[in-house]
């Protein structure tokens, strides 16, 4: 997908990558994998979010999660994108994570996924990642 079917600016991208390998950083996990998520509101506002993995792990917070629930604790209920970054080759949202964006972003919500900072920023649209979502 190109940048002009995701309608967001390449500096933009690179800013919620870098807010989102920022956060990635006070992830709390049990095992390995560290993730950071950086969501943008319709009115361009930035929040991000990080793993939180729990001792009991049916509790874990995914980053994605913990993103879309700042912009809602901010007051803000419409996203437009969401980026996810972790040290992992070819992943993408979880399906209870892409049920959240979905719900707050639609189909249409731009979910851009990068896996070392400074790489190829992988860019999709909700509907691509779960074709037969119900809307």
């Amino acid at each position: 997908m190109s940048k002009e079917e995701a309608n967001i600016a390449d500096d933009q991208l690179r800013e919620l990558a870098r807010e989102a390998w920022k956060c990635r950083d006070h992830a709390y996990v049990l095992g390995n994998t560290k993730v950071g998520a950086a969501a943008m509101s319709n009115d361009g506002s930035i929040f991000v979010g990080c793993n939180v993995e729990h001792r009991f792990r049916c509790h874990d917070v995914h980053a994605e999660v913990n993103a879309i629930t700042s912009m809602i604790a901010a007051g803000r209920t419409k996203l437009i994108a969401i980026l996810i970054v972790t040290e992992r080759e070819n992943f993408t949202p979880c399906g209870s994570c892409l049920d959240w964006i979905f719900q707050f972003g639609g189909p249409s919500c731009l979910v851009a996924c990068q896996s070392r900072e400074g790489g190829k920023i992988k860019v999709f649209h909700a509907q691509d990642l779960m074709p037969y979502y119900p809307v």
